[in-house]
């Protein structure tokens, strides 16, 4: 019998396949992006000082703890303890629910400024992507709930998690497309 080499990974493969569909659709807008950034400097320079810098570094925070949650959430798990496991996994959609409040705040912002994606192309583009990554954190939520319930159930063990692990990859994801939409958007010049 072969000996596997390498470890897989973790949850289930579907789940990778439609990561990584995100990441790509995400990468093309990002690369979109820049490229129109590239012909007008200026006006994105001057539409990105409208931004709140200070709400997205917290959305930042939020998210990367939260990501820490899903962690140890995925430890816990991995050890028989469903839930210590849900716990920490409500902890994670607590944060995102702080990161959706947020946003819905800075969104309310832009649109009672008279600000739409019809202003300019930096704003199309800047809510755009912000409400895109927002669905996602609020799907991630829905997913972590349903995942926290089964945990606290008692469905996943020691032996079988790949529920949970899937959930995380996911979350995960989120996580990392916000790191890279933060600075794209509201800090590189």
């Amino acid at each position: 019998m072969p000996q596997k080499i390498g470890r897989e990974l973790p949850g289930d493969l579907a789940m990778w396949f439609f990561i990584f569909a995100e990441l790509l659709v995400f990468g093309i807008f990002f690369l979109a992006y820049a490229f129109a950034r590239r012909g007008n400097v200026d006006l994105f320079n001057a539409s990105q000082m409208q931004l709140d810098r200070v709400s997205g570094a917290v959305n930042t925070v939020l998210l990367i703890s939260s990501s820490y949650f899903v962690v140890r959430a995925v430890e816990c798990i991995r050890h028989g303890h469903g839930k210590t496991s849900a716990r920490w996994l409500v902890a994670a959609i607590a944060f995102g629910g702080f990161f959706v409040v947020l946003k819905l705040f800075e969104f309310a912002a832009k649109f009672d400024a008279g600000i739409t994606m019809s202003t300019n192309t930096f704003f199309m583009f800047y809510l755009f992507l912000a409400f895109f990554h927002f669905m996602h954190v609020i799907l991630g939520m829905v997913i972590l709930g349903a995942i926290a319930l089964k945990a606290w159930r008692g469905g996943y063990s020691a032996a079988d998690h790949a529920g949970v692990e899937t959930g995380a990859a996911y979350w995960h994801m989120v996580d990392l497309v916000w790191i890279i939409l933060f600075p794209l958007i509201y800090v590189l010049h």
